[in-house]
């Protein structure tokens, strides 16, 4: 059984964020809160732990995973970024944005597209996930947990996460709760690997996207 962290929403506790470290250099997988969804992550370094994120999520090794990074400086360790992309990037993080970028060789192949040699990175506006990468010193991946009913729809906020916590509680090492009911809606998916960008899924923050650089979809 997952060992559960209840942490300050807005002041998370240093002492807790540093155990949970400690777990994640380990291996441990963890189910977290972000500025989005709870997610399923670990360290993106260790091997083991994101092969365990890809069998509880049942997802096949040519399926690339989404990874945080603590800031735009941050991400170009990873990924190639664009004059035109860094100017749009600037603007939107921290945020609800995640942006497909060519891949650097910093990125384990198993997490970026193995065909195309993309990567998805997000910068979170988030008080908790900043706190887990500055101590980590190292990104975090970031598939989202999102159950939904059986009929396809989603539940209120308060059933999820109990139905979140309840369904992983057995697959996951770690759960982080910080008192936040888990969102219902995902990022914005903005596609930097081509000439021009492209927004390959509208989610949180699509206005300020459509304000900011007029892409349609």
């Amino acid at each position: 059984m997952a060992i559960l962290y209840e942490l300050h929403p807005h002041n998370p506790q240093q002492r807790s964020i540093e155990q949970i470290v400690t777990e994640l250099k380990k291996g441990a997988v963890m189910l977290y809160p972000t500025d989005t969804v709870y997610a399923i992550g670990c360290d993106l370094r260790v091997k083991s732990a994101v092969e365990k994120v890809r069998r509880i999520k049942q997802m096949s090794n040519d399926k690339p995973l989404t990874f945080l990074c603590s800031s735009l400086s941050n991400i170009s360790q990873y990924a190639t970024v664009s004059d035109r992309a860094y100017r749009i990037m600037k603007h939107l993080i921290p945020g609800p944005y995640t942006f497909l970028l060519p891949a650097t060789k910093q990125v384990p192949k198993m997490v970026m597209s193995p065909k195309r040699k993309t990567t998805g990175i997000r910068v979170p506006d988030n008080v908790l996930c900043q706190a887990l990468l500055k101590s980590l010193g190292n990104p975090v991946v970031s598939t989202s947990a999102h159950l939904a009913d059986d009929d396809g729809e989603y539940p209120t906020k308060y059933v999820e996460k109990a139905r979140l916590f309840d369904s992983l509680e057995n697959q996951v090492d770690l759960i982080i709760d910080n008192s936040v009911d888990p969102g219902i809606k995902v990022s914005t998916i903005l596609d930097f690997t081509t000439d021009e960008p492209e927004v390959v899924r509208q989610g949180l923050g699509w206005q300020e996207v459509e304000n900011w650089i007029g892409v349609v979809h």
